[in-house]
């Protein structure tokens, strides 16, 4: 994934006001989320969590993932990714809510959080929607969908308006532009040899181009029968009001209380997600910082990209960066 280095840490009395980024499912890192649980305030928001998560991972018959994690042997991302479906995105989900917690722990609760597709579970948990143990089920049940969404995705390295046009060249019309990160990146879905013809125009025009490593596809309107699964799904799990704005780059704006959010949840596997929208929009209500609260690094390259404008406001991935002041 691209990176753009981070900002020098600033001091810590300077963040009153954050805003917490909950990315999707493209840039995992296990071995920046293992290395970041040996420290004291990550580790011990990373053991409170998974506990929580694991009653959920036995539930649904699937190893508990908190002593994977922390023991002597942990699990390589690939070993993630061949565990029983749903293992991987128990993880992440759990590893966003964690780096929430420990970034609350360290400079207070979010005053505005940010989910990109995957990432609204989370960003809707940390809001207080649902709880942490509904939020895994959610996540797992979000899991099974996606293991029927046949296809996949791949990242391309220019402008939503770049890749529609590529799109047409490459004569690929049952691809679509699923995510836009920036004006510099864009994920496309679509029918594997579709992506591949898309891949091999890209590369003749000198654009970067990466398969992610998802078996699946998403944000793709040929989905319509799993999104309405995953919205029955979700409606068996309470969903409260949320404590503090929260904004979907696939509705495109700050949640209302009248939404229908297992629709709009839903709404993440056939609607493409728009992060520069939400930054800006999240931009508006002045926080201090935005932290991504996520193993990588890509949605905070992003958010530096689209909120450039304001070179004065920082922008962190807190597990990307060694020096981070916890």
């Amino acid at each position: 994934m691209r990176t753009s280095p981070p900002p020098e840490p600033e001091p810590a009395s300077r963040w009153r006001r954050a805003a917490h980024l909950f990315p999707g499912q493209g840039d995992f890192s296990v071995g920046s989320l293992i290395r970041a649980a040996r420290a004291g305030s990550v580790g011990a928001a990373v053991r409170e969590v998974f506990g929580q998560i694991d009653e959920v991972a036995v539930e649904r018959g699937l190893r508990p993932l908190g002593p994977w994690l922390l023991g002597r042997q942990p699990p390589s991302g690939r070993e993630l990714a061949q565990a029983a479906t749903g293992t991987s995105q128990l993880a992440l989900y759990g590893a966003s809510i964690a780096i929430h917690r420990a970034l609350s722990t360290s400079y207070g609760a979010p005053s505005v959080v940010v989910g990109v597709s995957f990432g609204e579970i989370a960003a809707l948990t940390a809001a207080g929607a649902l709880t942490v143990r509904d939020g895994a089920r959610v996540a797992h049940d979000l899991a099974v969908v996606l293991a029927r969404c046949p296809g996949g995705l791949s990242l391309l390295g220019c402008s939503e308006q770049s890749a529609h046009r590529l799109l047409e060249r490459a004569g690929a019309p049952d691809a679509v532009v699923a995510v836009v990160n920036d004006d510099r990146s864009a994920v496309i879905a679509g029918p594997v040899p579709a992506l591949a013809r898309v891949e091999k125009v890209a590369g003749d025009e000198g654009v970067s181009t990466m398969r992610l490593r998802l078996p699946f596809s998403s944000h793709h309107p040929a989905l319509a029968e799993q999104s309405a699964v995953f919205a029955a799904s979700v409606r068996a799990y309470p969903l409260t009001e949320t404590r503090v704005p929260v904004y979907s780059a696939v509705a495109g704006r700050r949640y209302r209380p009248d939404d229908d959010l297992p629709r709009r949840l839903a709404d993440c596997l056939v609607r493409p997600a728009v992060v520069p929208t939400v930054l800006r929009q999240a931009a508006r209500h002045r926080p201090d910082v935005f932290f991504e609260a996520g193993t990588g690094d890509a949605l905070a390259s992003s958010a530096r990209t689209v909120l450039s404008t304001n070179p004065a406001l920082p922008v962190h991935a807190p597990l990307a960066e060694p020096d981070f002041p916890w």
